[in-house]
């Protein structure tokens, strides 16, 4: 039997979906729901200043009224793309939008769903600097910190920006870009500023008032109150901060990866509603006018789950920014360690996973039987110098109207302050916020609290700033915390104040919360494509939230230590405004491959990088590897991509040729459907092996002439050989094919799984690595 492949059984489905909603009884009741109308790329061509933009939003009026009537579709759109994505947001019918679906025009319609949000010392654990001090090797002085003739600006869609942290001063920046077309909005708050270094901003409500309702003249500002849009941004293009700390913790210079360079604040996220932030409807809007705007680098920490490129917000706005040159970093998503998780998964954005680098704030367990646990906190509040208190499970100090579950994870209400009062609470990871436990525990009375890991965390420990002395300990030392107060009659136990500790070992390794492939939409294609810093990274902060983002926590902070994708996706986001200003020609193809197949494997003592469990990772956590940046600005060869080969991508998924030429802007003609195994991608996956198969790739010198040789490491039970095994290259921009032919042995066919190998092209001074990833059925 031959299955569909995803996306056409998408649009099957989406047409059979749509079809049911006309023949619905006629007294079923009418339901309004926002949706997005994508009608591809607008033919402006590059100067959309000389166009009458409101003409374009009269042919959106004029589209929408043929169904509706013209006076019903003015008040039904209150988005109208009109410089370079061409579409629009409105209210409508279900009814409506299943007759919409159906036009020729259409793309794609899909409803405005919400999107979740995915942060001194890793520029100095990525070898940009030593001890404060840049060598002239490193890619910060190569690329003079990412500012010359011709500006770079980095832009970031998020939860916008808190303009008087000093991340974003512009002491010592020259004039505004002539290029930046941007504004500074601030329709209603008149202290929000830009400058130089922080050249605009802007909020984007529409599709948020459409799920939330009518917004208060508050949500008008791109001021980030919530915290997150301010770490992000600083993080990928902060100005140098001396003196940055978390309460005296990981003190340093604070700076983003391109420093130097010029940034923009897109405001599409907002106070959650029902766990989601960021709307379709807005980020859409934000990436046509950051298009617009003139940014060359677009930051993007939020994301979904795994959809269909047309109806994702995110790849859309993606595809038409790469389009015009401007490289795309998304965040690969917070929810490992299962497989198949990673979301951000189109081919043309730069997805990133998050690991840890060699700093921690250690903060120790000692037990009444002198075990010792090490933990981390930021913990402002200390316990007497090793002095021991009594100890309590959170099972054993439920309150009696609480279920042991919610006892045991420390939720609100769910303590007995009577038996909790004086006592160290050991409370179990999961369900509520971390420090939101201890601000439970804090209430009934605890003077302490130490926090383990439930199983699915592993190993994985974070630094909180905890609002009682506390320490975050493993999954394996918490059955041992556990085991004790539980089987011991007078448990007692002491916390250790939080110390910074530098070039711990090992480093990096893979947080558990990072997002996982396979890639669950275009399996062929290996994603998350690169890992950085993501752990207890420290950036500038709001200053209308505590560093807990708790209602509870009054305390204010110029900077924060946070974790997740979200914050290692900007680490990228800055080394590619380095690249950019290095190499402005590149293509954000090019770029990503340079990334990638410089990146390496191994941790800080030789050893293959591992995850929270302490289990050897693989491509699918990490992608190519750790991001080396200095390595990354002379990578020999790159496997480029152009507009051409996206949309071969999208033909052979099986969009057909009208939807792609409207997509593209430009005439486009489906050719033979190509081999997703031959898209010219830096890593080689293949997911359905039967016998042997053989792939092409192709690559481009960009270094010295020389003569590169392969190196290939079999996947388990994978026989690899590659045509020809030694490339020549004579000139910078020559390209050479090659071909990888991989064979199942008979040993491995019983297995099934997921197998992991690499090919690398060396030349005695570069080393072009590309992991290989191969399943048999």
């Amino acid at each position: 039997m031959t299955f569909p492949n995803p996306a056409s059984l998408y649009l099957l489905l989406s047409f059979l979906f749509f079809s049911s909603l006309l023949h619905r009884p006629t007294f079923a009741i009418k339901k309004l729901e926002s949706y997005v109308v994508y009608l591809g790329a607008h033919s402006h061509g590059t100067d959309v200043s000389s166009i009458d933009l409101d003409q374009v939003t009269e042919s959106h009026y004029e589209f929408l009224g043929s169904f509706l009537g013209r006076n019903k579709a003015k008040d039904a759109i209150f988005y109208s793309y009109t410089r370079h994505i061409n579409g629009f947001a409105a209210t409508l019918e279900d009814e409506a939008a299943a007759r919409i679906a159906r036009h020729p025009k259409v793309v794609s319609i899909f409803l405005n769903q919400g999107r979740k949000l995915h942060t001194t010392r890793s520029w100095d654990f990525l070898e940009l600097e030593n001890d404060g001090i840049i060598h002239s090797s490193s890619i910060w002085k190569k690329a003079r910190f990412g500012e010359d003739t011709m500006f770079m600006i980095i832009g970031n869609l998020d939860t916008g920006v808190w303009p008087e942290s000093k991340s974003f001063s512009d002491e010592e920046m020259g004039p505004i870009p002539p290029k930046w077309k941007g504004i500074c909005q601030n329709s209603t708050d008149a202290s929000f500023r830009c400058n130089r270094k922080l050249i605009g901003a802007r909020y984007f409500n529409k599709g948020y008032a459409a799920a939330a309702g009518p917004l208060n003249s508050s949500f008008n500002s791109p001021r980030d109150t919530e915290g997150h849009g301010s770490h992000t941004l600083s993080t990928a293009g902060g100005n140098f901060v001396t003196g940055a700390n978390i309460f005296g913790f990981g003190n340093g210079t604070a700076k983003g990866g391109s420093p130097k360079a010029r940034v923009a604040a897109y405001k599409v996220c907002w106070p959650p509603i029902t766990g989601n932030e960021c709307f379709d409807a807005d980020i859409l809007a934000a990436f046509d006018i950051a298009i617009h705007d003139g940014v060359d680098v677009l930051s993007v920490s939020l994301g979904g789950d795994p959809t269909p490129f047309f109806n994702d917000s995110v790849a859309i706005g993606s595809f038409h920014a790469v389009n015009h040159g401007i490289a795309v970093i998304c965040s690969a998503g917070n929810s490992g360690p299962d497989d198949g998780t990673v979301s951000n998964l189109s081919p043309w954005q730069i997805t990133v996973g998050a690991s840890t680098m060699d700093r921690q704030f250690p903060s120790y367990v000692v037990l009444g039987n002198k075990m010792r646990f090490k933990g981390e906190s930021l913990s402002t509040k200390a316990l007497p110098n090793k002095k021991f208190f009594p100890m309590i499970s959170a099972a054993d100090a439920k309150s009696a109207n609480a279920s042991t579950a919610d006892a045991i994870r420390c939720k609100a209400g769910s303590l007995d302050p009577l038996k909790v009062k004086g006592k160290i609470l050991v409370c179990l990871r999961g369900d509520n916020a971390r420090v939101d436990k201890g601000q439970q525990a804090a209430l009934a009375g605890a003077v302490g609290m130490i926090l383990a890991n439930d199983a699915p965390s592993g190993n994985e420990i974070l630094a909180d700033p905890h609002v009682l002395p506390a320490s975050h300990v493993n999954f394996t030392d918490g059955v041992a915390i556990f085991s004790y107060v539980n089987h011991t009659r007078s448990s007692m136990a002491c916390i250790t104040p939080p110390t910074t500790q530098l070039a711990t070992k090992p480093a990096p390794f893979m947080a558990a919360f990072s997002s996982k492939g396979p890639n669950t939409i275009t399996p062929e294609i290996l994603k998350p494509d690169i890992t950085a810093p993501g752990v207890s990274v420290i950036a500038a902060y709001t200053g209308a939230q505590g560093p807990t983002n708790q209602d509870f926590d009054k305390r204010r902070v110029l900077f924060n230590s946070v974790s997740g994708t979200s914050m290692s996706c900007p680490h990228i986001s800055g080394i590619v405004g380095l690249l950019k200003t290095l190499y402005p020609s590149w293509s954000p193809a090019a770029i990503r491959s340079a990334i990638m197949t410089t990146a390496k494997i191994q941790d800080n003592i030789k050893e293959p990088l591992i995850n929270a469990s302490y289990f050897k990772a693989t491509p699918f956590s990490y992608g190519a590897g750790h991001v080396q940046p200095n390595r990354a600005m002379d990578p020999g060869l790159v496997y480029d991509l152009a507009l051409d080969d996206y949309l071969n991508f999208l033909c052979t998924l099986g969009y057909n040729q009208t939807q792609i030429t409207i997509f593209s802007e430009s005439p486009y003609t489906c050719r033979n459907p190509i081999s997703l195994a031959n898209f010219n991608y830096p890593s080689i996956t293949v997911p359905n092996l039967n016998g042997s198969v053989t792939v092409t790739r192709t690559v481009k010198n960009v270094g010295s002439p020389g003569t590169y040789r392969v190196r290939v490491q079999n996947p388990d039970g994978v026989s690899v050989s590659v045509k020809p095994e030694s490339l020549k290259f004579k000139k910078v921009g020559e390209e050479k094919r090659f071909k990888v032919t991989m064979k199942v042995e008979e040993a491995y066919k019983a297995s099934r799984g997921y197998v992991f190998g690499q090919l690398a092209w060396a030349d005695g001074k570069h080393y072009v690595r590309s992991p290989i990833v191969v399943k048999a059925f």
